[in-house]
């Protein structure tokens, strides 16, 4: 630090010395300042001005690094309280001031006042008399300033005041501290909370050295998640500014230089710590920013604790306004239009783990790719089997799982699209194909951020850019800040398990494959699938999930418009309305969940069945809309009359396929029944209610768990959230919880209100019913609801049985039943449906012999006669078992063959 030499005399001349202002920058110890003149269009002028006639304690100087032997020198008594003194008075205020003496060095010597003239307060004599500095020594009091000065120092003396107070003012000498053994922890045990400091150097505008108090740590401070232009060192050791650095620096000089400030210590770059100086006046941080005087930095915004999205907004700022080092600024997306940049769309598929296809309002299709991020890739060597293809959804660790986040999340969803940058068309090259034009965007739904989502489950990752890049996500810092999450709690692709082996067998076009699957497949009745392509109107790739395979789907009973073909030599066009039904298929099912009911297969592996989207009947709504025929082959189906009916609708409408249809006359033709064999595929069930006409509620055993599960959260969460008694106002219809007589709440359904103390309930899993009051009921929470699990209470009736009319033979066979098989597991198979429910034959688990036949056995019930040819067999072992029965005179039989021809009247028949 600069100190006063010697004292230079009076100027001489009738006019006195020159009267100067000027603005102090900086106090460089108790005797010397540095002041500035005004900036025009850049950094003002600046001079170091001495203290005449008195002398201050020299401040503490570090070793130079040159030096090696050199030691650091500590502070003299009393310069750090002279030096304190002169900046909390003068930093940043103006003063005028005389220059008396000028040495042949260029040092200056002069008077300071604080104000705009020498009416002022004298700086030197204040310092005087506050016995924080001395007259020079052998300095003669022969003018009125000396005079004065040498009145404050008796004044100090007599005060003992400063240095002339008791002892040796070592209790003014600093320890200072200029490095740091470890700045981790040191930057830790301060927890991120505010350290006073002062400022007393700026390297730059974001670089500074602050002097922590009060333990006197003397630290290099670089701003958090921002940088500003540099000063660059050459080989001669002089320094090239940067566009803007001087700028940059007298902006946070003019602020912050030896000023009171709290510093945030948030992070540690080798030995630089990284923070955020708070003033009162603001934070210079953003400031520099909003100014354009710096950018933002990827690698320390990270660390930044008070909201990475205010500094992007502050960088926005300067850039819309194209302020300094953002004067040449071009928005990423400044040649769209508003209604470019920002739309909502539906999501129509999942191309990758990174890019969607979107039907905009317009109808027309457009590709997006998420913003900043990068889909699981194969990492190092390939170690795919050359002779197998690729599948990049299922070989490609994480691939699938990142898609089927995004399918389930977002297909057939309206979502918020916003387009941060379009990527340009690039050629390919040795190693990387090449790319068509792609435009980049972030993604909403429900103010979820998709890319973040899949970042923070391990299922992406983000892509680190070049500094000057602005072509990137909106919510960059978002992203940064979820991979971090993701690699910490070792998400997905983190992870440090075995990762996740898909094996999918692709059975389309394998007849052998397709031969061996297809009993399994008809067995299974409605299978779960997930529609992977749509090659046609009819024509699909489908996912067994429960099967881990894929398929090639044909619709059955109807006849879809042919599309185009290429073949060897020639191209055939597609039939009229071709395109029309594949986009309306597309659109209807792609990547969505559905069921399957398979019949059959073609001789080329492909199988054929009935696809149900929602409840509806996938052919049905082709043949509806006018895009599909009926088939002669439905004629044998359940959904031939639906057909039937949908395109008598859409003949009348004389659209698409059938605009120039022709009504003809219609020829009668007799329905001929085909037989065919009775199916007889038993599952176990468990039996759980038996009701008064003889029909039953039973669980699939398969899912039992689900429900034991779902039972136990329910009950654990409604005993930390219970229901307040009496707030509950049923509504008929309506799914509810209702407490059992057992003490326990179960799921329910309102079928009646009589009064708020009469409600009729039934127990949707179970399949028994109640009245409670309404006290004994609450909210079912939608995380219980039935669309998380349905209804597990299935009713059923007997199959070939006739229910007793007589009330006492009635409840003689329904207390023989709830006997032998209620809360117990059996085996279910549906022989026929019926208006009201599945008509079923139910078997002992154990024994296998058959329930209902028991009750024809035991006189209990009779038969009753069905007349197609597959259940012949099944009648007549019934109608042999209800002959002894008859025989020995049991139960219903105790008077004989009471059924008389008038027996119609009471509800028998033979």
């Amino acid at each position: 630090m600069a100190s006063s030499a010697q004292s230079g005399g009076s100027s001489g001349g009738p006019a006195g010395p020159t009267v100067q202002r000027g603005i102090v920058k900086m106090v460089l110890s108790g005797c010397a300042i540095i002041v500035r003149g005004q900036p025009r269009g850049g950094p003002p002028p600046e001079r170091q001005i001495n203290l005449s006639n008195i002398r201050a304690g020299n401040l503490a100087r570090r070793a130079a690094v040159a030096q090696p032997d050199a030691k650091d020198t500590p502070d003299e008594p009393w310069a750090f309280p002279a030096r304190e003194f002169l900046r909390k008075k003068l930093i940043g205020k103006e003063v005028c001031f005389t220059i008396e003496n000028k040495t042949p060095q260029g040092r200056e010597y002069g008077m300071i006042y604080l104000g705009k003239d020498t009416n002022g307060e004298n700086i030197a004599e204040s310092l005087v008399a506050e016995g924080l500095a001395t007259r020079r020594e052998g300095m003669r009091a022969n003018n009125p300033e000396q005079n004065r000065l040498a009145e404050c120092e008796e004044q100090a003396k007599a005060s003992k005041k400063g240095m002339w107070s008791e002892g040796n003012g070592s209790h003014t000498i600093r320890d200072l501290k200029y490095t740091i053994e470890n700045p981790r922890h040191f930057v830790d045990s301060h927890h991120q909370k505010p350290v006073n400091a002062i400022i007393e150097h700026v390297r730059d505008g974001s670089v500074v050295r602050a002097l922590l108090l009060p333990d006197y740590y003397l630290v290099t401070v670089m701003l958090s998640g921002i940088k500003c232009p540099t000063f660059r060192r050459e080989a001669d050791g002089s320094e090239t500014p940067e566009p803007f650095a001087a700028e940059a620096k007298f902006f946070t000089e003019s602020r912050l230089l030896q000023r009171d400030v709290q510093i945030i210590l948030e992070s540690c770059h080798n030995q630089n710590i990284l923070g955020t100086i708070l003033h009162p006046n603001g934070n210079i941080t953003e400031l520099l920013l909003k100014e354009g005087f710096a950018r933002c930095v990827d690698w320390s915004i990270a660390v930044y604790t008070r909201g990475a999205e205010k500094l992007r907004a502050a960088e926005r700022f300067a850039k819309e306004r194209r302020l300094r080092i953002w004067r040449d600024y071009v928005a990423p997306t400044a040649n769209l239009d508003q209604k470019d940049k920002q739309f909502v769309a539906k999501v129509m598929q999942v191309l990758n783990a990174d890019a969607i296809v979107v039907k905009l309002n317009s109808g027309d299709y457009k590709t997006i790719h998420l913003s900043s991020i990068r889909p699981p890739r194969l990492e190092g060597e390939n170690t795919q089997d050359k002779n197998k293809k690729l599948r990049p959804l299922y070989d490609i660790p994480y691939m699938f799982e990142a898609r089927e986040f995004l399918r389930k999340k977002l297909i057939g969803k309206k979502v918020n699209v916003t387009v941060d940058y379009i990527r340009p068309a690039s050629p390919a090259t040795d190693t990387v194909p090449a790319f068509s034009e792609r435009t980049c965007a972030t993604v909403t739904i429900g103010g979820i951020n998709i890319a973040e989502a899949l970042v923070s489950k391990g299922l992406a990752t983000v892509i680190r850019y070049r500094q000057d890049d602005d072509q990137r996500s909106s919510h960059y810092d978002e992203l940064l800040a979820a991979e971090a999450r993701a690699i910490k709690n070792g998400k997905g692709l983190h992870s440090k398990k075995e990762v996740p082996i898909h094996r999918v067998a692709d059975i389309s076009g394998d007849t052998q494959k397709a031969k061996q699957f297809l009993p399994f497949l008809q067995r299974a009745g409605r299978s779960e699938a997930v529609v992977e392509y749509v090659f046609s109107g009819s024509r699909l790739k489908l996912y067994l999930p429960k099967e881990t395979c894929l398929i090639t789907f044909l619709l059955a009973g109807i006849e879809c418009p042919r599309g185009a073909r290429n073949l060897p030599g020639l191209v055939q066009e597609g039939e009229p309305f071709s395109e029309e039904a594949t986009l309306f298929t597309k659109e209807l099912v792609l990547q969505r969940e559905v069921e399957v009911e398979v019949e059959s297969m073609d001789k080329a592996g492909n199988f054929i069945g009935w696809l149900h989207i929602d409840g509806a009947n996938l052919s049905v709504l082709l043949v509806e809309h006018a895009l599909s025929k009926v088939h002669f082959t439905a004629e044998r189906s359940a959904y031939y009359k639906s057909l039937l009916s949908a395109e008598e609708a859409a003949k009348q409408k004389k659209e698409k396929v059938w605009a120039h249809y022709e009504e003809q006359p219609v020829e009668e033709l007799m329905p001929v029944l085909e037989e065919k064999e009775r199916s007889a595929s038993y599952k176990p069930v468990f039996v759980t209610e038996i009701t008064d006409d003889l029909h039953f509620y039973v669980q699939d055993v398969e899912t039992g768990t689900q429900l034991e599960k779902l039972m136990e959260n329910m009950r654990n969460d409604i005993a930390s959230h219970p229901p307040v008694e009496g707030s509950y106002a049923p509504r008929r219809g309506e799914f509810c919880i209702a407490k059992f007589v057992d003490g326990e709440w179960y799921r329910a359904r309102v079928e009646k209100v009589e009064s708020p103390a009469k409600v009729h309930v039934f127990y949707i899993d179970y399949g028994n019913r109640e009245i409670l009051p309404s006290t004994r009921l609450g909210t079912l929470p939608p995380a219980f609801s039935t669309r998380v699990l349905p209804a597990q209470a299935t009713e059923y009736a007997f199959a070939f049985i006739q229910v007793p009319q007589d009330e006492d033979a009635r409840t003689d066979a329904v207390d023989s039943v709830v006997r032998d098989i209620q809360n117990t597991q059996c085996l279910l198979n549906v022989e026929h449906l019926s208006a009201g429910c599945p008509h079923v034959t139910l078997q002992f688990a154990d024994s296998k012999g058959d329930v209902g036949l028991g009750l024809v056995k035991e006189g209990l019930g009779m038969v009753e006669v069905r007349k197609e040819k597959q259940f012949q067999k099944v009648i007549t072992e019934y109608l042999n078992a209800q002959e002894s029965a008859k025989s020995a005179r049991l139960n219903l039989w105790r008077y004989g063959d009471f059924r008389a021809d008038d027996a119609d009247e009471f509800g028998y028949s033979r």
